[in-house]
């Protein structure tokens, strides 16, 4: 069995190479996040990234870590830093031995690492996704990847809380037979499946 890092790995490589196919003039196109266009949802993407990285780095990780970050003239390009950084900061040793706080998910609740981790992989496997179908292009994700985030997204819970303002998801929506587990992620991540800009 892959482990998650390097699962979480695939889906963020992934995520930032849609977002080095983004052209100059996309980054106000809108996405599959109706609060965001593009490069808002990439500075959203780039901070998250910062949070994690500093979560699983021992820190004592705010709300503020997770703030969106500006990525000046060459999004993609510093999109594709702040992944590098997250990336090793999840590969480091003695990492998988911790347990962190993810504020934006609870407030005082401390989580082993490979489960924070695997919220993270689901987070980019259905980002990679919302920007590639926001500049109208498809994302490449290997079974295995898209298995250990239909796994993370079955837990996700339900309820009032995917209505609130800032939700990280929103409520379930409903799939076919048949659907694929991309699909399934996606829906149950309250993401259409058949949304186009």
């Amino acid at each position: 069995m892959t482990g998650v890092v390097e699962l979480d790995a695939r889906a963020v490589a992934e995520s930032v190479r849609v977002a080095g196919a983004v052209k100059p003039g996309q980054w106000e196109l809108p996405t599959p996040c109706p609060d965001w266009n593009l490069g808002e949802l990439l500075a959203h993407m780039a901070g998250q990234h910062a949070g994690f990285a500093a979560a699983l780095r021992g820190e004592d990780a705010g709300l503020a870590a997770f703030a969106p970050l500006p990525l000046g003239d060459d999004p993609a390009a510093g999109y594709a830093a702040i992944a590098d950084d997250v990336l090793a900061a999840f590969a480091a040793p003695g990492t998988q031995e911790r347990t962190v706080l993810l504020p934006e998910i609870h407030p005082a609740l401390r989580f082993p690492a490979p489960t924070a981790i695997g919220f993270h992989l689901l987070d980019y496997v259905v980002h990679a996704w919302d920007v590639a179908v926001s500049i109208g292009t498809t994302v490449d994700l290997d079974p295995q990847v898209l298995a250990a985030a239909l796994s993370v997204a079955e837990q996700v819970p339900q309820g009032a809380s995917r209505t609130a303002p800032g939700a990280a998801f929103g409520p379930v929506l409903p799939t076919h037979d048949g659907a694929s587990v991309l699909d399934r992620v996606l829906t149950l991540s309250g993401r259409s499946p058949n949304w186009r800009g």
